[in-house]
């Protein structure tokens, strides 16, 4: 078994076609057929259902699929930490992050890292909090930008604090709050809300102030996206809370200062146990030791 295999099983798996996945692996078809049969005669099980319309795991290539990801991975991290020894910096830094995140540029600090170190693939997920921490935890993301409630704290993995922020409600132009310099949570639980889903941090921090006060509130439109928010703001359709530093980015909204807003905590969070040259380099540009936690 050859990793070179393992690359052909998981372009095939993530691209459904072996036409596409020899493109991606800059190697002719024929060739790649031809090593996973190979591989598939080594394991004596089918890996793929081809038929002329699709390509499809089998349960044999859904059980495969994960380890030969680990193995792949394992041996990228074994190179990386060779190129390190040498006073390189190489491999892959995979970073997510929730939309709204305002502590850290995270363009300018990926633009920054790649002119430092060049032979690093950057890789970026976007994603809710909760399911950032998870990734981090299996290793697919090696450092995640969250929001969580000032409740809540990252758990099983590394975390230092960036900032924390209040949340702000944000109207229409034309909405009867809008002239007012500020609200509380009484009167915003009138109102009709577009908020994250149910059960994410992001929501979290409107319902756990809400609750708080003995109010309940009517979230009509759940989305996933901050922007997609304003845009169900913007012609009244609902009003929403969003953090004070992120709100001034959205245009065609206003923001009100909230009397009783919740707050919110900004981290920046990594693997406890393992972490690559290249996710301790980029925490070290933003002058964070990876020994916090």
């Amino acid at each position: 078994m050859e990793l070179q295999q393992m690359r052909y099983v998981v372009a095939v798996a993530e691209t459904n076609s072996f036409t596409r996945a020899a493109e991606r692996c800059l190697v002719v078809q024929s060739a790649l057929s031809h090593q996973i049969a190979r591989l598939e005669k080594e394991l004596g099980a089918r890996l793929f259902e081809r038929t002329s319309r699709r390509v499809c795991l089998t349960p044999a290539g859904e059980a495969f699929l994960p380890a030969a990801r680990q193995c792949l991975d394992a041996a990228e991290r074994a190179a990386a930490e060779v190129a390190a020894a040498v006073g390189e910096v190489r491999g892959r830094l995979a970073v997510g992050l929730i939309p709204t995140v305002t502590a850290v540029d995270i363009p300018g600090a990926l633009r920054d890292f790649r002119e430092r170190y060049p032979h690093v693939r950057i890789r970026l997920r976007v994603g809710a909090s909760d399911d950032l921490v998870e990734q981090v935890k299996e290793g697919a993301i090696d450092v995640a930008f969250l929001g969580l409630p000032t409740t809540a704290r990252p758990r099983g993995v590394a975390a230092h604090e960036l900032a924390r922020d209040r949340l702000v409600a944000v109207v229409a132009p034309d909405h009867p709050l809008a002239g007012e310099p500020e609200v509380d949570l009484r009167r915003l639980s009138s109102e009709v809300f577009v908020d994250l889903p149910a059960g994410t941090a992001g929501r979290a921090q409107s319902d756990v102030a809400f609750e708080a006060a003995g109010l309940s509130r009517d979230v009509a439109f759940e989305v996933t996206s901050a922007d997609f928010i304003a845009r169900l703001v913007g012609p009244g359709l609902a009003v929403a809370m969003l953090p004070r530093a992120y709100a001034p980015q959205l245009a065609g909204v206003v923001t009100i200062e909230v009397a009783d807003a919740p707050a919110r905590v900004e981290y920046v969070i990594w693997s406890r146990f393992t972490r690559t040259p290249a996710a301790t380099a980029f925490l070290a540009a933003l002058d964070i030791t990876a020994t916090e936690s």
